[in-house]
């Protein structure tokens, strides 16, 4: 009767979903990203609604399971932004079950200024000292023949995110962990999907870490993953991400470790229940049976979203390559196969216009674009504005009281991201119509400026 009843709201719904959302998507304004769900999504959604489960359930441990094969990986890890994905595989690292390779407050991180906030920000959180390089233009990545004069005796880690899906030199920076015995960990956020040299991206480092935001290769409305292949750093991980418990157990189930009554942690009394056992600083940065129902549907389609956005890129590169007098299209280095969250299109110096007016003219012309997100973050209130310690490449530590012009000319090319570089779409629900009236109208605008 229940399966019966189940199956009934499901053929109402898929009415529901043709009725309202089955026609094709037109655009008035071409977004830059955007999500693209179908009438699976919305069913498997339904499904976890009628289980009446509020929190993580049988359709996250599908899609933990489910990822953690699509990446080729022992361990998968569900959470609720990419953003806390980061804030997890950072603060993972300073587990003092990791011994003499815990982090510690002062130890310093190679990244870059050139990207995503919560990239940094679980360094600035956690004490430590972000060390920043100065990045390349075409790939926009790390220039990783500049990260080892930035290493010293207190470099613990490089913690980098691959640029809109484009990998950066996965060679070098794994040569030079093991000859510093540095952490890797890899921001994926904007990179599912993409390779290098064959293996996926996010697989490579000791830790991965994942965006399932509507703007990203799949989404869960809100959402997040972290893998790895280590069974500590995912019983690290898990804890921190479960309130910092100790036990492994999962929500609504007693017993699965076999300890709960059985040790003495802390200086806590022999047995205290290990539910309620805690042997870190943690969160609870978990997520809903809704979300992980949407994600077990979403990366069935993954690679198919991979191949447009990957046509989409090929197409604006063909349709732009004419306008190279003026405009830096992206660069992919010999071996990557880039996932392409977007599409980045520099201003060179010297040309007639300024990327001010081509993104205006752009936007006015209902044609969306982003920034490469923070620019050079130590130009950003979050920085200037706050007591934040950091180093540039080989300099001394600095604080944000001392930035001037002169600290900002020690990363010429983020410089030159911040002030001539942006993106548009190639998300999945923009075809070749879309494309094409992005390209022409940055040739309109050209032709009109030059």
């Amino acid at each position: 009767m229940e399966q019966e009843l189940r199956n009934k709201v499901k053929e109402a719904a898929k009415e529901y979903y043709k009725e309202v959302y089955g026609k094709k998507c037109e655009f008035d304004y071409i977004p830059p990203s955007g999500k693209l769900l179908g009438e699976e999504e919305l069913l498997n959604m339904i499904d976890a609604s009628l289980d009446m489960w509020l929190t993580a359930g049988r359709f996250n441990k599908e899609f933990e399971q489910k990822f953690a094969k699509y990446m080729g990986v022992k361990f998968a890890l569900s959470t609720n932004s990419g953003s806390s994905a980061n804030l997890l595989a950072f603060s993972a690292l300073t587990s003092y079950k990791l011994g003499d390779k815990a982090l510690k407050k002062g130890d310093e991180v190679i990244s870059v200024a050139a990207g995503f906030p919560t990239t940094i920000n679980p360094i600035i959180q956690n004490g430590m000292i972000p060390v920043f390089v100065d990045c390349e233009v075409g790939t926009y990545n790390i220039d990783a023949d500049k990260i080892e004069e930035a290493i010293t005796d207190k470099t613990k880690v490089i913690f980098l995110a691959h640029t809109l899906g484009n990998s950066y030199d996965l060679d070098k920076i794994t040569e030079l962990a093991e000859k510093y015995n540095l952490w890797v960990i890899e921001d994926s956020c904007d990179a599912l999907g993409g390779e290098y040299k064959g293996r996926k991206i996010g697989t490579i480092g000791h830790i991965g870490t994942f965006s399932f935001y509507p703007a990203h290769h799949l989404t869960m409305g809100e959402g997040g993953a972290v893998i790895t292949n280590d069974p500590q750093l995912y019983k690290i991980i898990m804890s921190f991400r479960d309130w910092g418990r100790d036990c492994c157990c999962p929500p609504g189930r007693d017993g699965v470790c076999g300890k709960r009554f059985t040790q003495q942690l802390g200086k806590l009394p022999y047995g205290y229940d290990h539910k309620y056992t805690y042997s870190h600083v943690g969160y609870n940065l978990k997520i809903t049976d809704w979300q992980a129902a949407l994600g077990c549907s979403q990366i069935e389609k993954l690679d198919g979203f991979l191949e447009i956005r990957r046509r989409n890129a090929q197409m604006l590169t063909e349709k732009l390559s004419d306008l190279t007098d003026y405009l830096i299209l992206p660069v992919v280095k010999e071996g990557v196969k880039p996932s392409w969250f977007g599409y980045l299109i520099s201003v060179k110096e010297g040309s007639p216009f300024t990327k001010q007016q081509l993104v205006e003219y752009l936007e006015s012309h209902k044609i969306g674009t982003r920034q490469l997100f923070a620019g050079n973050i130590l130009r950003q209130p979050m920085i200037v504005d706050n007591d934040v310690n950091f180093r540039i490449a080989d300099s001394e530590i600095m604080n944000s009281k001392d930035l001037t012009e002169d600290v900002y000319k020690k990363l010429p090319k983020t410089e030159f991201i911040m002030n001539n570089t942006f993106w548009v779409g190639t998300f999945p629900s923009l075809g070749e119509q879309e494309i094409t009236k992005i390209a022409d109208t940055i040739h309109e605008f050209v032709k009109g400026n030059v």
